[in-house]
């Protein structure tokens, strides 16, 4: 179906792309992976027809063609599922799912039949296992939800092969599991798919080939019983899996945040308490929906705390607001980093100093120079990659804006931090660079309760366990009794003892 022979792009002392080759074929699943700035990217826009290869020849059904158009992309059947999402939040599904394409009543008017759209997007949620109406307002759903909108566009055109970018980064496990079998029944009907993810276990499951990136080059190609989990990571990175996770350097201290019998609105009949040591990593597993989420927003100040307590380093802390939890030293990275992580069109200087504007004050007036000089400093400690600070955050990479999250929370010395899925959309290169600042961060005594729901992720990087469910903690583990089973069992409401007793009296 498509073929990209021997394909460059070269921009002013860049080589984004060298010499790739990449085919896909009828019913064939192929994952395409690699780390941000890898070219994957680059090869998408080529194949969309918003960029121009420098060289190299593209066959699409059999015709050959220098360069796409997007009009050629769209007219060959390809779709995009983007992991940004382009969506509009004053329309409703339907609204958006057949965008441009609405059906429309006869007569002088043109009005959009919006019972035709309706019982036109009906079946494709259904598809989907969606639980909203096509009528629902987008504004009123959840990122996991707009996400699933945005591949029943992709759907909604019968698209002969789509390209799905990070399609799973906001779902539940439940909708997860439902994607990867529509794209089986995508497969089964011939659609060609090119399933790009940084969640390795999820191209292992579904992909009938991969193709791994690095450097804008094929360092490797991955076929059937080939395509496993630390192979992939080796081509991508150049190292093994293990090096990603580094145990502390000491054991924890004192306790240094307790949260004790917290509600939230989420949950008001069910409490939530934990403590957290100096210098240790408590990761919060749970499915989505379990009240992670809304404890963290709770305890930031964000929202507000139906009952409870909450307390740093020995002492009780009232925490009406985010300012509160700033002003004693407890900080939130947040799950959506674009919307409430950073402000994007701003520099990196200024998100840096944003929160803490007095300290680069003079005379009620920002000293830039001083700003300038923190947030080099900054820049220089985390390894953000950017030309300099006055860059514009847009223009960073996944893991460099996280970076920029981080950098303006450590210029104020934090003494409990919170990270709320700290890796979504992240590469795997970029995630080791995180998981290292997080135990450099334990190492010097900050406590830290990580919100993940990647299994392998929160198995890794964590000293202990706490599983919620249902707006309630269902269960700890130590490091020794780590596993996925035992995390899904405390997870869906069951414990770990009540399992085993079951296993033992059916043996």
């Amino acid at each position: 179906m498509l073929d990209l022979v021997g394909i460059s792009k070269t921009y002013p002392g860049v080589v984004a792309l060298d010499r790739v080759d990449f085919s896909v074929a009828p019913g064939e699943v192929v994952g395409l992976i690699g780390e941000n700035g890898a070219g994957k990217s680059t090869l998408m826009k080529i194949l969309g027809g918003v960029v121009a290869p420098t060289s190299g020849a593209i066959q699409l059904d059999g015709r050959g063609y220098q360069a796409l158009t997007v009009g050629d992309a769209i007219a060959g059947g390809i779709a995009f599922v983007h992991q940004e999402l382009n969506l509009f939040e004053n329309l409703d599904v339907a609204g958006n799912v057949l965008i441009g394409r609405e059906p429309l009543w006869g007569g002088p008017l043109r009005l959009m039949d919006r019972a035709a759209m309706i019982a036109q997007v009906q079946p494709i949620l259904a598809r989907l296992g969606a639980d909203f109406a096509p009528d629902a307002p987008l504004a009123e759903l959840s990122l996991a939800q707009m996400q699933l909108v945005e591949i029943a566009k992709a759907l909604a055109l019968d698209a002969r092969l789509v390209i799905l970018d990070e399609p799973t980064s906001s779902l539940t496990l439940s909708e997860t599991e439902r994607l990867l079998r529509v794209i089986a029944e995508l497969k089964a009907g011939g659609v060609g798919i090119v399933f790009i993810s940084h969640r390795l276990h999820e191209v292992e499951r579904c992909c009938d080939r991969v193709v791994v990136l690095r450097d804008g080059r094929v360092v490797g190609t991955l076929v059937g019983a080939r395509i496993q989990h630390e192979e992939m990571i080796r081509l991508m990175i150049g190292r093994d899996l293990r090096s990603l996770y580094i145990p502390p350097q000491s054991p924890p201290g004192s306790v240094m945040l307790e949260i004790d019998g917290v509600r939230t609105a989420a949950f008001p009949e069910r409490s939530v308490s934990l403590t957290v040591r100096r210098g240790e990593i408590v990761g919060l597993a749970g499915l989505v929906g379990a009240g992670r989420t809304e404890l963290a927003r709770a305890v930031f100040g964000i929202d507000k705390m139906l009952a409870g307590k909450l307390r740093l380093d020995g002492g009780d802390v009232a925490i009406n607001s985010a300012r509160d939890a700033i002003d004693q030293g407890l900080y939130l990275v947040p799950e959506d980093r674009k919307r409430s992580g950073v402000l994007i069109d701003m520099s990196i200087a200024s998100n840096i100093s944003l929160p803490d504007l007095a300290a680069d004050a003079r005379a009620f007036l920002i000293d830039t120079a001083a700003e300038a000089d923190r947030a080099e400093s900054q820049k220089r400690s985390l390894g953000i990659r950017a030309p300099g600070v006055a860059t514009p955050v847009k223009s960073l990479s996944g893991g460099n804006q996280q970076k920029v999250v981080l950098a303006k929370w450590l210029a104020m010395r934090p003494r409990a931090l919170i990270f709320d899925e700290p890796t979504r959309g992240i590469d795997v290169g970029a995630k080791g660079e995180i998981y290292a600042l997080m135990r450099q961060l334990a190492d010097g005594g900050v406590a830290i309760i990580m919100i993940s729901s990647d299994m392998e992720e929160v198995i890794g990087v964590s000293d202990r366990i706490v599983v919620m469910h249902e707006g309630a903690v269902s269960g700890h583990l130590a490091r020794a009794d780590f596993s996925e089973q035992n995390v899904l069992l405390l997870a869906v409401g069951k414990t770990i003892a009540a399992e085993r007793a079951a296993a033992g009296s059916a043996a």
